[in-house]
């Protein structure tokens, strides 16, 4: 059997029915699958958000029941920011690979797995922040040395009004005793801010004008009615958060898992079938692309609406 007859057909040249080659209408059909499973979550965050009782979903944009922000807004920006550069960077590429130049081609593949892994890199300081972070809720009021330090807010339920009284900060130390139970937890709670008179869209009290950091405070798990962080198990919002945040960025690292694969044996494929190994790179961008899409949806979606 000769060589020309083990050759894939339209491996390189388009389709006359897809006016594609196989590589270009496969990733379309795979990012085809993609929308339909970034859909179904987007419309499950819309409709958890719609149904969600009035006073429970967080007003982001404005101080929260925890006295401020639960997602930063300036890091997501530059993240923005970065994802959409590396989308330049990835066209960059595949058209100097076009124009034959492989060295200026690799060199804006690299700048675009740098960028992706900056992207990583603040993603972690966002979560690694939500992670030890904790909320606690109380059915009365905190006092410690008698001042209240605690924060309320009251919702209608059901059963009527209700008041929950919430504690903000982080956790310095955990005491437990012979059989390994909790006795206590140090806990070093969020300063305050001042509120200079003004009242609060969220409903909230918001305590005194003064600001400043509490005093360490010792809370036995008989003291609260619960604690979390804001981990995926925080709440119905940090849940969806971290399943959007995360599954993208679990395709940010598929990405970079293959263009580093194309950096490090371009060359061989170069040298051989340089048209090939283009149109590789442009199958890479297009998925790259969507990865970038994703993004610009969720941005003003989870951090900004």
């Amino acid at each position: 059997m000769s060589a020309a007859a083990t050759e894939i057909p339209y491996d390189m040249e388009p389709h006359p029915l897809t006016r594609m080659y196989n590589g270009k209408f496969g990733i379309w059909l795979f990012l085809a699958s993609e929308i339909m499973l970034f859909g179904a979550l987007f419309s499950s965050y819309v409709l958890l958000r719609v149904g969600a009782p009035e006073g429970t979903w967080p007003i982001i944009g404005a101080p929260t029941v925890l006295g401020h922000e639960i997602l930063n807004v300036p890091l997501a920006a530059l993240n923005t920011v970065i994802l959409i550069s590396s989308s330049v960077t990835m066209l960059m590429s595949w058209y100097y690979l076009k124009e034959n130049k492989f060295s200026r081609g690799q060199f804006f593949l690299l700048m675009t797995v740098l960028l992706s892994c900056g992207f990583l890199v603040v993603k972690y300081f966002e979560y690694n922040s939500k992670l030890h972070h904790y909320l606690v809720e109380f059915d009365a009021p905190l006092v410690v040395d008698g001042e209240q330090v605690s924060y309320s807010r009251t919702y209608p339920t059901a059963e009527g009004e209700r008041t929950v009284h919430y504690l903000h900060g982080h956790i310095t130390e955990t005491v437990k005793d012979e059989d390994g139970y909790v006795e206590y937890y140090k806990f070093a709670a969020d300063a305050r801010k001042p509120d200079h008179g003004h009242a609060h869209d969220d409903g909230a009290d918001h305590g005194d004008s003064h600001a400043g950091a509490h005093p360490e405070i010792e809370l036995r798990p008989s003291d609260y009615r619960r604690m979390s962080n804001w981990g995926p198990a925080g709440s119905t919002f940090t849940g969806i958060y971290f399943t959007l945040t995360g599954l993208h960025g679990l395709h940010i690292v598929g990405g970079v898992v293959v263009m580093v694969y194309f950096l490090l044996t371009g060359g061989s494929m170069w040298k051989k079938l340089p048209d090939k190994y283009a149109n590789r790179i442009e199958c890479t961008g297009l998925y790259w692309h969507f990865v970038d899409l994703v993004w610009i949806f969720l941005f003003p979606v989870l951090y900004l609406l």
